[in-house]
């Protein structure tokens, strides 16, 4: 499969911050690189960008409790273990265990589930949102962060306040845990995140252009 430029833009950006962060400091597990964040609106055919994406990367499903979600979640778990990748559900436990994903992203107000999920489902990788300092230094039981938005970002982050370069660094630091960098985040950008300590990349829109059929 070809890419365009801006997909392997992305995808050795986050590649290298990989390396990098799990040379600093190992994570408790393998993690993917680039995260792509579904959208019902903004992503309505994930699964096109999800057999498109690269060996190793992953995808975060979030249906947001839409009536096809377990049709979506299944078109999802197909395409991913096709194309190498790992599918995580966002918060729906139940869903995840029934189309049989590799694990659960949390949001920020569900954080305190992770320490239930890891015991239930050890073989689970569990991350979970942070947009505050506070969130980002208790979160528990997580193998990664998804810090945001660090630049500014539309969908459900168009409100929230970026973290901006200075801001992400911060809160990277001081996570208990590595952490992605989303919201904003574009492959004309992304050389931004290097040095940041972020262990990956994580996106909606940049990522569904970018690896787009």
């Amino acid at each position: 499969m070809t890419l365009s430029e801006d997909a392997r833009t992305l995808w050795q950006t986050a590649t290298a911050l990989a390396r990098a962060a799990a040379a600093v400091s190992p994570p408790k597990r393998p993690l993917p690189p680039l995260l792509f964040f579904t959208d019902p609106t903004r992503t309505p055919r994930p699964w096109e960008t999800a057999a498109r994406l690269p060996a190793g990367a992953g995808v975060v499903f979030r249906h947001f409790g839409a009536a096809d979600a377990l049709e979506t979640g299944l078109r999802l778990r197909a395409a991913t273990r096709e194309a190498g990748v790992r599918l995580l559900v966002g918060l729906d436990a139940d869903l995840a265990e029934r189309i049989g994903a590799d694990g659960v992203h949390l949001p920020e107000r569900a954080l305190s589930a992770a320490y239930a999920l890891s015991g239930r489902r050890p073989d689970w990788l569990l991350t979970g949102a942070a947009h505050s300092l506070e969130a980002a230094k208790t979160a528990r039981d997580l193998d990664a962060l998804v810090l945001s938005p660090v630049f500014r970002a539309g969908g459900v982050s168009a409100k929230k306040t970026a973290l901006g370069i200075d801001g992400f660094k911060a809160l990277a630091a001081l996570a208990p845990c590595p952490a992605y960098a989303l919201g904003g985040i574009s492959a004309a950008n992304a050389a931004d995140l290097l040095e940041l300590g972020a262990c990956g990349i994580a996106g909606v829109d940049a990522v569904r252009t970018a690896f787009r059929p």
